[in-house]
This record gives C-alpha cells, structure tokens and sequence, in this order.
C-alpha cells in the first residue's frame, strides 16, 4: 500500500510537471500571435490550455488542440474563418494543344456547334443558345452538377474564340484559336484560366482535376471530328458571324451572303479569262500551214516561186510608205492561201 501510494504519487507530480510545460507552451503562442509573429494554431493554443485548466489529463488536452489545429488549417485552406481580409483565390492556368486532320473551316465550324457537345463529351451534360454570343452551360463535377453562362467577346471565322464566363460555383475565362498546317491539317491550341468556388472546386483544383479533365474532352472532340465530322464535312455550317467587343457586328445570314458573293465573283471572273484565252487563240482553216498563220499575223505577203526574200520584204515596206508596187498588185489573202497551196 505505502509503494502504490508512492506510485500514485509519482504520476501525479510528472501529470503535474506536463501540464505545466504544456500551459506554458500555449502561454508562449499566445504571446506570439499576439505579437504578429505565431501561426495558424491560436485555436489549438487555446482549447490545449482550456482543456488543462477544466481538470483533463494532458493527453487529452493535446489531443483536443491537436484536433482544433487541424481543422483551423483547412478552414484556412479552403478560404473558411473569420478572416477580416479575404484571401485572392488562385488561378489555375490549363493551355492544350491538338492536330485534328480536317481543313481550318471545317474545325472552326464543327467547334462552333455547341450544342453538340454534349453528344462526344462525357461531362458536359447541355448548353443552350441564349443569343450569338451568349450560351448557358451545364457539366458535372464530381457528384454534382455545376452551371455557368459563357460571354462571347470576339469571334473571327476561322481564326479565334475569346469568352469570359460567370457561375455560382466558380466560372473558367479562356480563347481558342485555329492554324493552318497543309495540307488539310489544323493546329487548335486552347488556353483557359480556371477560377474555383466551393468545396468540390477547389479539392479538385489541389491536384489539378479540371486540367485533365479538359485535355479528356479535348481528345473527344478530336476523336468525333476524325470520326464523323470527316465523313460528311460540308453537311456541318458552323457560325460564320463576327462578335467584336462582346458584341455582334456581323451576323450569320450576312457573312454566308457576302460569302456566296464572293464565290460568284471569283467564277465568273475564271470564265471571262477563259473566253479571253479563247479569243485570242487564231483559227486554223483547212490546209493552212505555220507559215500562213505566221504572215497574216504580222501582215506581211508570201513569196511566190521564185521570189526571194529581199524582194517579198521590199514590196511589204513599200506598201506600208503607201506606194504601189511596181512589180505587181497587191495580193489578198485568198490569193496568197492558194499560191501557198500550189507550192
């Protein structure tokens, strides 16, 4: 009995040495916080003390602190607490880039057509056309489902797509553009800034979940454009209007006029050059040889049989001087056909 009561003893002294050490461990961090220079664990600090001054053993007055630590850290990570200045949310930059083996119009077109995206991609559950440059999208995050409008600020027909977005529970602002690459190969590189709100956003966002998740549906679109697009690629008419400043200066109807304009244009400009061509070209008649094509074109007689050259060219510059030859009237060019074809 008398060695239990010294046990007993023992231990209470050592409980009440910890819990000394560990009053005055929080005493410490409170004046540390206090002074600006402590971290995030107040709470802990507090409810550690709080527990040794009702009566609790050290254990579980550190366990206690402990457990209130914790939670004081991912309230501060998630952006919880008391806070009197709010914390900037981080951003989460996503850039892709894919080669899709189609012609640019042919892309731009099919990329236009968002309310088929829901058809080839897994997430994107619908998105309806409030107007030209507005559009209401719904996709699911994880077990939920999130909403958002996309503002389109410029649109270019084959060349690029800017939009900045608004939702409840974070919005993504970004741009695509479309390159050439010949023959029949467009380069489409992506480029989005993620912002999140709530809980399930920005779990996801400590592990990047939204940047895979938009190279997954970039391959989708690739996959469905190499798959189907490709068979019927004139059957697709994306939106070829043009959205400057977030604002239509050139609706579809009207760019698919001028389009056609154009087109038109351009043929019977081929056709015109074509019977230019035609025109220009000198008929051969029957029996016509090189030589008599070349005289009548440069207005000059054939030589008769016998005639040599210098003669044939004097009696030509004499009936250019406007003098009558003397040798022999001037011969027409029936005459000179059949000389030629007497020789």
């Amino acid at each position: 009995m008398r060695e239990l009561k010294n046990l007993l003893s023992a231990a209470g002294q050592r409980a009440v040495d910890a819990a000394g050490q560990k009053l005055s461990s929080a005493t410490d961090r409170l004046t540390e916080y206090a002074s600006g220079q402590g971290g995030g664990g107040l709470i802990a600090a507090v409810t550690g003390a709080k527990k040794m001054a009702e009566g609790k053993s050290p254990l579980r007055a550190a366990f206690s602190g402990g457990v209130a630590g914790v939670k004081e850290k991912v309230k501060g990570l998630f952006g919880g607490g008391k806070s009197g200045k709010a914390k900037k949310l981080k951003v989460t930059n996503i850039e892709e880039t894919i080669d899709v083996g189609v012609p640019v119009r042919v892309a731009y077109n099919q990329w236009t057509q968002f309310a088929d995206f829901p058809s080839f991609m897994k997430k994107v559950e619908s998105v309806e056309q409030e107007s030209d440059e507005k559009n209401n999208w719904k996709a699911q995050v994880f077990w939920s489902h999130r909403t958002w409008q996309a503002t389109i600020m410029q649109q270019i027909p084959d060349y690029n797509i800017v939009w900045k977005s608004k939702g409840p529970k974070g919005h993504v602002d970004g741009s695509v553009t479309f390159h050439e690459l010949p023959p029949n190969m467009t380069r489409i590189l992506l480029a989005m800034e993620y912002h999140p709100q709530g809980f399930f956003e920005r779990t996801g966002n400590l592990w990047r979940a939204q940047g895979r998740r938009a190279r997954l549906e970039f391959k989708h679109f690739r996959r469905h454009v190499m798959t189907q697009t490709i068979l019927n690629p004139d059957e697709v008419e994306g939106w070829r209007g043009e959205i400057r400043d977030g604002e239509v200066v050139k609706d579809h109807e009207t760019a698919m006029r001028e389009e056609q304009e154009a087109r038109e244009r351009e043929e019977g400009g081929r056709e015109e050059d074509q019977s230019a061509q035609q025109e220009d070209r000198p008929v051969e008649e029957e029996g016509e040889s090189e030589e008599d094509r070349s005289a009548q074109q440069e207005d000059r007689p054939l030589k008769e049989e016998g005639e040599s050259e210098d003669e044939a060219e004097g009696q030509f510059e004499e009936e250019e001087e406007g003098e009558k030859p003397q040798q022999r009237p001037p011969r027409t060019t029936r005459q000179r056909q059949d000389a030629a074809r007497a020789r």
